[in-house]
């Protein structure tokens, strides 16, 4: 079956399998002990900190392993927030950071601080002199992705840094370390070795010397003080040696794997009516491309590609038990339902990617067809036209605007009253995509409805 999510974590690297199993032998002791065993641990473990340090552009005395990549961004966050209360409480990042970002500023907003979300454009990406003019003097700690981990999107980090003065900066490396180069600029950068090839359970968190950084969790002895437990040496080892090796070959692995996303950002349009291809289209990881179908339920579209053979994810809210649009593609203002994120791990045939363009457009229009998007249209009659989709869920809000639009003539307008959240993205998402006029949002009560929201779209001349 081919794996196309390697954005949410890679399949194993052969030199980790190796790494791993060398490591159980000889490194399964205590590194912090005295006796041979316990020596032997250490030297494992220390040599695994030179490897990934040099990888990172860091010192070994600048990293510490934790137990994820979410526990590093966690510690990172806070832990320099506590080091810098003298400075202030504001906290700045980037309106597409990972959850892990999100929801440790929403943690230091409830415990007093404050927090600020700097936009991004349709590509996901955040201007530098923007998001440096959101710095604030009480801000004690701006957050910066490398790349987004939903479109792929490379953020200017080595930008940003130039332009935040004393402000230290943390870096969010999970999606591009090992397989490009560790940006410059980061006073912190996190990253997590199941996302290159490495063992689940790992994660970085690099903090340079001179970067005032207390633990936000009780004392402990061992990593520097940074990550208390007892250190998984055999894992670090596998991890640090899947780093170097995937580094090693990342200059071309990444041009063939470019090549292949290229491939199918181009042909994913011909091939399938009303899609919409995301995120920067140059400024990029080499492995990942986002696509949005119109009319189309994403986990539907899932679930069908799964059984075709093809392992693949989503930003769509449908694929969510809470039913909360993706915060990336809604910050981008892009479609946030029907969403594909196919990330292509090292080894990729071409021959998957051929057949995975095969099946697509199939499975595509088998979902479309029960909706009756191409039946004739109606006489263009009406001035305006109200549709109540109260109580439906994505992306029925969209299908049935799509549907009945025609009924009104050029110029007129259409009110979709929604309860549905998504409904506020992917509404004007796709009056974007498909020529008609945005014209806002009122209550749904202005038309006889006793909830919800009304969205306005004014038909195009076409």
């Amino acid at each position: 079956m081919p794996y196309f999510d390697a954005a949410s974590t890679a399949p194993p690297h052969p030199v980790a399998r190796q790494a791993l199993l060398a490591a159980l032998d000889e490194g399964w002791a205590d590194p912090a002990r005295l006796h041979r065993s316990g020596r032997q641990a250490r030297m494992l473990l220390d040599a695994a900190r030179e490897t990934v340090a040099e990888v990172l552009g860091a010192r070994a005395d600048e990293i510490a392993f934790t137990a994820s990549g979410t526990q590093a961004v966690q510690l990172g966050v806070l832990g320099v927030l506590r080091g810098n209360r003298r400075r202030g409480a504001h906290l700045l990042h980037s309106a597409v950071e990972h959850s892990a970002v999100l929801h440790t500023a929403e943690r230091w907003e409830a415990d007093g601080g404050s927090a600020t979300a700097v936009p991004v454009d349709r590509h996901g990406r955040v201007d530098a002199a923007e998001f440096a003019a959101a710095l604030r003097p009480d801000t004690a700690l701006a957050v910066l992705q490398s790349a987004n981990h939903e479109v792929g999107t490379l953020q200017p980090v080595a930008e940003t840094a130039a332009l935040t003065g004393d402000v230290p900066l943390l870096v969010d490396a999970a999606q591009s370390a090992g397989r490009l180069p560790a940006p410059s600029g980061w006073s912190v950068l996190t990253a997590s070795a199941h996302k290159w090839g490495g063992p689940a359970g790992v994660g970085v968190l690099a903090v340079r010397k001179g970067v005032r950084y207390s633990s936000p969790l009780p004392a402990d002895d061992r990593e520097n003080g940074r990550v208390p437990g007892y250190v998984n040496v055999p894992a670090v080892v596998a991890a640090a040696a899947s780093l170097r090796a995937v580094r090693a070959e990342a200059e071309a692995e990444n041009a063939r794997l470019h090549a292949l996303v290229e491939l199918i950002r181009h042909r994913v349009p011909q091939l399938v009516p009303s899609v919409e291809v995301v995120g920067h289209p140059e400024l990029r990881l080499p492995h990942l491309v986002t696509f949005s179908c119109l009319y189309v339920d994403g986990e539907v579209l899932l679930g069908e590609l799964d059984r075709a053979g093809f392992a693949v994810n989503s930003g769509s809210s449908c694929t969510s038990s809470t039913l909360t649009p993706s915060h990336v593609l809604a910050a981008m203002g892009v479609l946030t339902e029907g969403n594909v994120r196919v990330s292509l791990p090292p080894g990729t045939a071409a021959a998957d990617v051929d057949r995975f363009l095969d099946v697509l457009p199939r499975i595509v229009a088998d979902i479309r067809a029960p909706l009756g998007l191409d039946l004739p249209a109606p006489a263009a009659t009406a001035d305006a036209l109200v549709l109540d989709t109260l109580g439906r869920r994505c992306p029925v809000p969209v299908i049935e605007l799509a549907k009945r639009i025609p009924e009104v003539a050029p110029g007129g307008r259409v009110a979709v009253l929604s309860d549905d959240e998504a409904a506020r993205h992917d509404i004007p998402a796709w009056c974007e995509m498909c020529g008609h006029t945005y014209a806002g949002e009122t209550p749904a009560t202005d038309y006889g409805a006793d909830h919800g929201t009304a969205y306005l779209v004014v038909r195009s001349g076409a």
